[in-house]
């Protein structure tokens, strides 16, 4: 899929070339890239030639760049800030994100409504322009990474990404427990759209308005982050809300009609918001410290596009399930299954070289960081 913004580069080759490139100028790059490649769009609309095949190329070149770009930007951030900042840091990245979801599907809808489908995507090419820009406003020169010898990147470098997340003995389990949990709850996304929908007859503004509130519960979430993580310790952390954050999805299995059901989705999705707004930033500060600097765009890649492929997987057999028997008891399956996710974070001999996991207070040096890297 890099292939499409890299000059014929493998996936692998493209991000050995992210990891080995100064970050910002790849972050602005990728951003151009969508930009360029979104306005083929309504270009295409204009002169009558739009076609299915030129969306899925779009589609293609604007999710590589997506990866390109949250990898270059995690190995950013850590150059940007200090170490006892960093869990401040991603915890305001999940509010942000949080809150354009809140917000982005109902302007957006709005908008369509109003201007059109073709206005709406010149809005969305123009963001990444105005995303470039921001970057390129950030003071602060940024040095060459160095790829250890002259050498070019041998075939097995390529999968270091992989390889690292799948050998460090604290990374593992919070890697697969993440490829299950996340899997499972946006496969869940398109059958209860249909559940909602179709079969329980909610109109579309209370199926919008499900989505769009408990989405203020990642302020919550990530405003507690540096506080708990202070008191209780990363590690802790880790396996407790990592737990909390999977026994709710089996609530919607569970929805009826009416406003007693509106209020049900709403309260599910409120508690799995905050829990994973709460969870997200600690993960995410956690995978930068117990990564190598010379490793990070490749596991960052490497995580991005293993989600990626896991909620594909898993929502198209969620939808044959569905199929098969219904939405609903699709629902209440992938609701058991996420059940058994926590087993993933408390195998302690799998955490037991990083027992800290380098959070055991915010605001605060890392004391494994060190013994990590040398170890990743």
């Amino acid at each position: 899929m890099l292939t499409a913004i890299n000059g014929g580069l493998s996936e692998g080759e493209a991000q050995s070339v992210v990891e080995f490139r100064r970050k910002r100028p790849v972050m602005i790059a990728m951003d151009l890239a969508r930009l360029a490649v979104i306005m083929t769009i309504p270009v295409a609309y204009a002169f009558g030639v739009l076609s299915f095949v030129q969306l899925l190329v779009v589609s293609a070149v604007v999710a590589a760049a997506k990866i390109a770009f949250n990898a270059a930007g995690g190995a950013y951030l850590e150059a940007l800030v200090r170490p006892d900042d960093l869990l401040v840091a991603n915890a305001r990245f999940e509010s942000t994100t949080w809150s354009s979801i809140a917000v982005g599907p109902p302007l957006g809808g709005a908008a369509i409504g109003l201007l059109g489908p073709v206005t709406t995507v010149v809005a969305d090419a123009l963001s990444h322009l105005l995303s470039a820009l921001g970057i390129t406003a950030i003071r602060g020169r940024e040095e060459h990474p160095q790829r250890p010898g002259t050498r070019r990147a041998r075939a097995n470098e390529l999968l270091d990404g992989w390889r690292h997340l799948l050998t460090h003995p604290g990374l593992r389990a919070l890697y697969l427990n993440h490829l299950l949990v996340s899997g499972l709850i946006m496969a869940t996304e398109p059958l209860l759209a249909v559940l909602l929908l179709r079969q329980l007859g909610f109109p579309p503004w209370q199926y919008g308005l499900a989505f769009a509130v408990p989405c203020v519960g990642a302020l919550i979430g990530s405003r507690l982050a540096r506080g708990v993580v202070a008191r209780y310790g990363g590690h802790r952390i880790l396996r407790t809300v990592g737990t909390l954050r999977a026994v709710w999805l089996i609530g919607l299995a569970f929805v009826q009609p009416g406003v007693a059901g509106l209020a049900t989705v709403m309260a599910v999705e409120l508690a799995i918001i905050i829990s994973m707004s709460l969870y997200n930033p600690v993960l995410a500060t956690c995978r930068l410290e117990h990564t190598p600097k010379d490793r990070v765009a490749r596991t960052l890649s490497a995580w991005s596009i293993s989600s990626s492929a896991s909620i594909a997987i898993l929502s198209a057999v969620g939808g044959l399930l569905a199929n098969a028997t219904s939405a609903r008891t699709a629902i209440a399956v992938a609701g058991l299954l996420i059940l058994a996710s926590p087993l993933l974070l408390t195998r302690r001999r799998d955490l037991a070289a990083v027992p800290d996991l380098g959070l055991t207070a915010a605001g605060r040096q890392p004391q494994t960081a060190g013994v990590s890297r040398e170890a990743g």
